[in-house]
């Protein structure tokens, strides 16, 4: 998930190479090497400019900014995601909010992934604005799997039924919702001081011979809640969990499901394990329906 207040971030470590810090990942996590996870998250949200201009546009409700020769398709990942209870009662909580203007759009750039950003807040300190930018092609590609875990789950093997292409789009909408309903939730002052803190971090980190336990590190991330992979990590995982919600609705034969939720299960326990009880509460949402081998 990206605001326009990381574009500084992201200016300053696109020509680096940065290895992963050691306190975001979970013990469980492999070594990543030269990925850095800044990049990972990027591969899927592309830069912040794919988000298109910031619109002065606040009337309440959802506000479809859709190209005629992308509508067709954007149609179609729309039926699909609206085809479960979980994507109908998410539009509608915001299409019917009236303190609440969601910007949906689809852009050439990055074109098999997307991202939510351009955030507003008001003087009260609640969000009531925000763009979600789906790329044309967002029925292809599959993220990687340390970051989204959802996603890759529907990555086509031989022996399994095939996801198809919408389905896919629907999954990638439902993640970007999960952005939103998340940063709702978010203190304003403390997403903001996030966002601000973050640079001077990794500015200090990439000038001290990236010692995490430098003191001002340290201090920084107590003030922050977190590590900047701590952070990003903690947000995405949050958009996985709604993505998660909406296979759950959507993949209906039981087989199939499992499979699938088995995959997830194996990524998170790989890259994700602090965070396996956010996945896990989505099975036991339902409980006439089996866990599919998570605890």
């Amino acid at each position: 998930m990206r605001s326009s207040r990381i574009v500084p971030l992201m200016t300053i470590l696109t020509a680096v190479l940065l290895t992963p810090l050691s306190t975001g990942l979970t013990s469980s996590q492999p070594n990543l090497n030269e990925l850095t996870d800044e990049k990972l998250i990027a591969s899927y949200h592309g830069n912040e400019s794919t988000a298109g201009p910031v619109r002065d546009d606040q009337t309440p409700g959802i506000r479809e900014d859709v190209a005629v020769k992308y509508r067709s398709r954007y149609d179609q990942w729309k039926k699909e995601f609206l085809s479960t209870e979980a994507g109908r009662n998410q539009w509608s909580s915001y299409h019917n909010n009236p303190n609440f203007s969601l910007h949906i759009t689809v852009a050439r750039d990055n074109a098999e992934g997307a991202t939510t950003g351009k955030y507003k807040w008001n003087d009260a300190g609640q969000l009531v604005s925000a763009t979600i930018t789906l790329g044309v092609r967002i029925d292809e590609g599959y993220p990687n799997p340390i970051y989204f875990p959802v996603m890759n789950s529907l990555v086509p093997e031989e022996s399994a039924i095939r996801i198809s292409g919408n389905t896919l789009a629907a999954t990638k909408i439902a993640h970007e919702f999960g952005h939103v309903n998340r940063t709702i939730k978010t203190d304003a002052a403390v997403y903001q001081l996030q966002t601000q803190l973050m640079p001077q971090y990794n500015i200090i980190f990439l000038s001290n011979g990236r010692n995490a336990n430098d003191p001002r590190l340290v201090e920084l991330a107590k003030k922050i809640g977190g590590t900047p992979v701590q952070i990003w990590e903690d947000r995405e995982y949050w958009g996985e969990v709604n993505a998660m919600m909406y296979l759950r609705d959507r993949v209906t034969d039981e087989g199939m499901r499992c499979s699938l939720f088995n995959k997830i299960r194996h990524s998170v326990d790989l890259y994700a394990k602090d965070y396996e009880l956010r996945f896990l509460e989505i099975l036991r949402a339902n409980p006439t329906r089996k866990v599919c081998g998570w605890q």
